[in-house]
């Protein structure tokens, strides 16, 4: 299977006295879709931003692409990070800037290209998740939550991760809106990005997107596996989670 391109290794990780993570370990192959659920303040975002070395652990060990991270300094994590797209759980476009320039911020921070490539990179990607140029102009305000999403995935894009990681990319969309970026989603493994972390509470994402899901119940994993098996399985724990999830 080669390298693993994120491998966790009995990651720990404490706020204060409040430990979140007690022990994660789990390896992702590239070409993967891993989706982390669990109930709020389980601490799957916590899992996300340490694969993206936004914090650190505080015990265990985490490998992405090959190297260790959980030391590196900020300026070593750098060319690990452009290797990774972000896209967080409000989208956290900027609210001052154009849909243009949100999509561009990344290439104008990670890369030397110029101004017309970068115009170009923007309208493919926004093309790909779905969005006319006539998007350009507009400030995220203007924008639908679905909308929004889908600008935060593009920008995501920019940078031509190797790996993408979602948090919550469902939250706080109705039925349909969930559905489609479910779908784009899926598309992109096709395409532009085969490898991914999804972080969710959202049962029918997992189902669509998932070939194994990781169930985080009191800071560990209470079930990993082939995402039917996870999903239909008969653990009592994992059970009570999907139950109050699909409310």
């Amino acid at each position: 299977m080669g390298t693993p391109v994120v491998e966790a290794i009995d990651l720990r990780k404490s706020f204060d006295s409040n430990e979140v993570l007690r022990g994660v370990s789990f390896a992702l192959a590239k070409g993967e879709t891993l989706v982390v659920m669990g109930g709020s303040g389980s601490g799957k975002t916590v899992l996300l931003r340490l694969v993206a070395g936004l914090i650190r652990p505080d015990g265990g060990q985490l490998r992405v692409f090959g190297r260790y991270i959980e030391r590196l300094t900020e300026e070593e994590l750098l060319p690990l990070r452009r290797r990774m797209g972000y896209v967080f759980q409000s989208a956290a476009l900027f609210d001052s800037l154009s849909v243009r320039e949100n999509v561009a911020y990344p290439l104008r921070e990670h890369t030397s290209l110029g101004e017309a490539e970068i115009a170009e990179r923007v309208v493919r990607n926004l093309s790909v998740v779905g969005l006319s140029s006539e998007v350009l102009p507009l400030l995220p305000s203007e924008l639908s939550g679905g909308m929004r999403k889908r600008v935060g995935i593009a920008r995501a894009l920019s940078v031509e991760p190797e790996i993408l990681l979602f948090d919550e990319p469902t939250a706080g969309l109705d039925p349909t809106n969930s559905k489609l970026v479910a779908e784009l989603i899926l598309q992109l493994r096709g395409g532009v990005c085969d490898t991914a972390i999804v972080v969710t509470h959202d049962v029918e994402l997992a189902k669509t997107v998932a070939d194994r899901v990781a169930v985080l119940i009191d800071g560990r994993f209470g079930a990993l596996g082939p995402a039917a098996e996870v999903l239909s399985g008969d653990d009592p724990a994992v059970q009570a989670f999907l139950a109050g999830a699909a409310r």
